[in-house]
């Protein structure tokens, strides 16, 4: 039979790979999102239809940000260009593309107060679903307790004592993505 502490410690580890995981999510979202400034993760993402395959722009271009609000892409293949600007116009970030020769320039308009305001309630809803995963996270990992518990495989004592590591991970995991939805609220606001 296994001991408690292997037991135990398998549910915290997943528990703890599963959050990190989360949270990981959570930061790439976050990402994506504009802030008052330039950011090359604002289109890294984004998926381009190079000869029939979808590839990241990452994979097909050099991103950079020579002004404060102008993102500079360069791609590393010519032919990609045409692709690359399409995939620009039909994505969801609402810059127009200028192409200027070998590059394409993104010129970031000034953010409305409205605007800002969205962004902040998109930051807000994409907090409170990075939340509920943590929690999901958490209930599974507090039900694989008591099952063990319940098949005598691990104490009552023992099971407690992981259900209150399992919500101390959760504690330091929901923290982490209040601070990082902060710092993106404070970066949206900032004029």
């Amino acid at each position: 039979m296994r001991s408690y502490d292997t037991m135990i410690d398998d549910i915290l580890k997943e528990c703890t790979n599963k959050m990190k995981s989360a949270l990981a999510v959570y930061e790439s979202d976050l990402q994506g999102i504009r802030g008052g400034r330039a950011s090359p993760s604002l289109v890294d993402r984004l998926t381009i239809d190079y000869y029939g395959t979808p590839t990241t722009l990452k994979q097909l271009a050099t991103v950079s940000t020579p002004e404060p609000m102008q993102i500079m892409i360069r791609p590393y293949d010519k032919s990609a260009l045409k692709s690359i600007e399409k995939a620009i116009r039909e994505s969801d970030i609402h810059i127009t593309p200028a192409v200027d020769g070998d590059i394409i320039r993104l010129n970031m308009p000034a953010l409305t107060r409205e605007r800002r305001q969205e962004l902040v309630k998109l930051v807000h809803k994409r907090m409170e679903d990075a939340r509920v995963a943590i929690r999901n996270i958490r209930r599974h990992a507090n039900d694989d307790t008591k099952e063990f518990e319940k098949e005598k495989l691990v104490s009552e004592d023992e099971a407690k004592r992981g259900q209150d590591e399992i919500q101390k991970l959760t504690d330091k995991y929901i923290s982490e993505i209040e601070s990082l939805g902060e710092r993106k609220e404070k970066e949206i606001l900032e004029v």
